[in-house]
């Protein structure tokens, strides 16, 4: 393929700037994450970056014979950094810090896996904890899938088409007629969008607001695509995504292998995990096997931990390495079985880190399927890009965008979705149009601002009431402050309204989820309330839904400011969780000198639900 010379540049310039961007990420990480005098323990805590002290629950050795380990949090914290999946390294003071990975964080109850050949000695001593790491292996694999574009034909060609040299083309007319669709109730959008992704020749875009049926939309096309005899790849930037579309397609008996972490994966979709379909297998007991072996062995060596003679010392090291080859067996035994997985399963299922791990460059697939693109960094989608030579992208990108840590490489964008990038030259874009998860009111306001009012919600969902009230702080002395123990913003005026809307409105608590912006606010609501009240920040609720939101904005100054506030589309997926109820606390002489919030306000009083929290004393 030819590129025009001044496109060439282009590309390398591009690339050289997300290049650039990456570095500036992996500082801020190391910066950020980094235990010393300038970076003290107390300052890390109070950032959100570690948890200390935890209390070792149950030690285990997991997958692949690495060290895992089940702890408990004897105290609230603000957990809303620490993502399933994230790197890690455990720590105790006096002693050398063991890098590991997050498997699971929900509540004060968690699990993690060590990349080392034991447990460390101190490991169920005073004074452990976990603190954030940077990500070298994410960043290294990405930085690689960026140098290659220019080396692949494929890549080459879909750049030029994502970045807009070359215009897209429906080079298959879209027909939903002859579809004989497994969800009979999919609404006209919803075919429509199947029927492009089935005669897909490049690449098309699904753009799925709250509430429109986005998983089922990309269910039916994955058993329509199975049905021509496709073999797909499905990802998403978080495991918990990528379960949702697991569990859809276990349900509908479709032939799939979910690879990468297993260890929140619900007990229906285990038994398609590389792991669940080893169970009983010659392998497994093999590995049985090895892991015995590997359990003596280590039992020789822990002989010589209080011995610190140079041939004790030698022994020692000497048995840990063939602990080390005894793993490495045991991954060659797992790859060699992944192998015939592979052959059988027309659908493989992953995180984008996770598939470049498990999928050669081999294995052939012809349509890839990223959800939740809207929190997909550019070069994230680059190593999963090359895997095709059909690619579909869902998601909202005017909802939450990727998480990016460093300030300076948000100001170069970033934080700028894949799903934004294409968005911006692709035609190829079916929209979602019908909600149906919450009452008209409370949807309305979103199909105005974001939607143009282009978003309907479905004719069962009619207002029977008033579905949306904000209470109104202003005047009421309810001034936000910073947290005892973070860096974060809390407002005790606010906490104590959720509670006196729940007791005047006769709520029941387990039908309640509290968010807010500020995990300040969500540690401390934890705190305050007993465990029946479901707590959490927006970011980390994203993707869920409750029959009763309240919403505690926090934000209350003489000045006007509103910090986080001001990312409207935070606020999208703060309005849009509520399926029957919304109550939105703030101060209206805080945040309505914004324009989105004089919206809102104007919207809410148009509905009849102004009120000011006076009237709840």
């Amino acid at each position: 393929m030819i590129i025009a010379p001044f496109f060439a540049l282009y590309m390398q310039n591009h690339i050289h700037h997300l290049l650039q961007c990456l570095e500036l990420e992996v500082k801020e990480e190391e910066s950020r994450f980094k235990l010393d005098q300038q970076h003290s323990l107390k300052t890390l805590k109070h950032e959100g970056l570690a948890l200390h002290p935890i209390r070792i629950s149950r030690k285990a050795f997991g997958y692949a014979d690495y060290p895992e380990i089940a702890f408990k949090l004897p105290f609230p914290a603000d957990t809303s950094n620490f993502r399933d999946g994230c790197s890690i390294e455990c720590f105790c003071e006096g002693e050398e810090a063991v890098k590991g990975i997050l498997m699971n964080l929900d509540g004060g109850r968690g699990e993690f896996r060590l990349f080392a050949p034991d447990f460390p000695d101190w490991i169920e001593d005073d004074g452990v904890g976990i603190k954030l790491s940077p990500d070298h292996r994410t960043n290294e694999t990405m930085k690689n899938a960026l140098l290659d574009i220019e080396k692949t034909p494929g890549s080459s060609f879909l750049f030029q088409k994502i970045h807009g040299e070359t215009k897209w083309e429906n080079e298959v007319p879209v027909s939903i007629s002859g579809i004989d669709f497994q969800y009979k109730q999919l609404n006209e959008s919803q075919q429509n969008a199947v029927g492009a992704i089935i005669s897909n020749e490049n690449l098309v875009i699904v753009h799925g607001p709250p509430g429109t049926g986005k998983t089922t939309t990309l269910l039916e096309a994955i058993l329509q695509l199975i049905k021509k005899g496709e073999k797909i790849l499905v990802s998403a930037p978080t495991n918990t995504a990528v379960d949702t579309i697991a569990k859809g397609l276990v349900r509908l008996n479709a032939p799939i292998l979910r690879v990468g972490s297993t260890t929140k994966v619900d007990d229906d979709v285990f038994p398609y995990t590389t792991e669940g379909k080893m169970v009983d297998s010659k392998q497994q007991r093999e590995i049985k096997k090895l892991k015995i072996r590997a359990e003596e062995l280590r039992k020789m060596a822990n002989q010589y931990k209080r011995k610190f003679g140079k041939e004790e010392r030698e022994q020692r090291n000497l048995l840990l390495k063939e602990v080390k080859n005894i793993r490495k067996e045991i991954r060659d035994l797992r790859n060699y079985f992944e192998e015939t997985l592979f052959d059988q399963a027309n659908v493989i299922l992953g995180t984008p880190i996770g598939l470049s791990d498990f999928v050669s460059k081999n294995h052939h697939f012809d349509t890839l399927i990223i959800d939740e693109a809207g929190q997909c960094i550019e070069p994230l989608a680059w190593v999963l890009f090359p895997m095709t030579n059909k690619w579909v992208l869902a998601g909202d990108h005017l909802q939450l965008p990727p998480l990016v840590m460093s300030e300076e490489a948000m100001r170069k964008g970033f934080n700028k979705s894949i799903l934004e990038v294409c968005f911006q030259n692709s035609t190829n874009v079916y929209f979602l149009n019908i909600q149906y998860r919450m009452r008209n009111a409370i949807a309305g306001f979103s199909s105005q601002y974001f939607y143009d009012n282009k978003l309907l919600s479905d004719e069962k969902l009619v207002d029977t009431g008033i579905h949306v009230t904000f209470f109104d702080t202003a005047g009421a002395g309810f001034e936000e402050e910073k947290g005892q123990d973070t860096i974060s913003l809390v407002n005790h005026g606010e906490l104590e309204t959720v509670q006196k809307i729940i007791d005047s409105e006769q709520l029941d608590v387990k039908d309640i989820a509290l968010i807010s912006p500020y995990s300040g606010q969500v540690g401390l609501a934890k705190s305050t309330f007993s465990n029946e009240l479901k707590v959490s920040t927006i970011d980390s609720f994203q993707g869920q839904e409750k029959e009763i939101i309240i919403l505690s904005l926090v934000r209350s100054n003489d000045e006007s400011k509103i910090g986080f506030l001001s990312d409207y589309r935070r606020m999208n997926v703060a309005l849009t969780r509520a399926k029957e109820r919304l109550y939105v606390i703030g101060d209206s002489s805080t945040i309505g000198n914004d324009p989105f919030y004089a919206s809102f306000l104007e919207y809410v009083e148009k509905m009849s639900g102004y009120r000011s929290v006076w009237e709840l004393q």
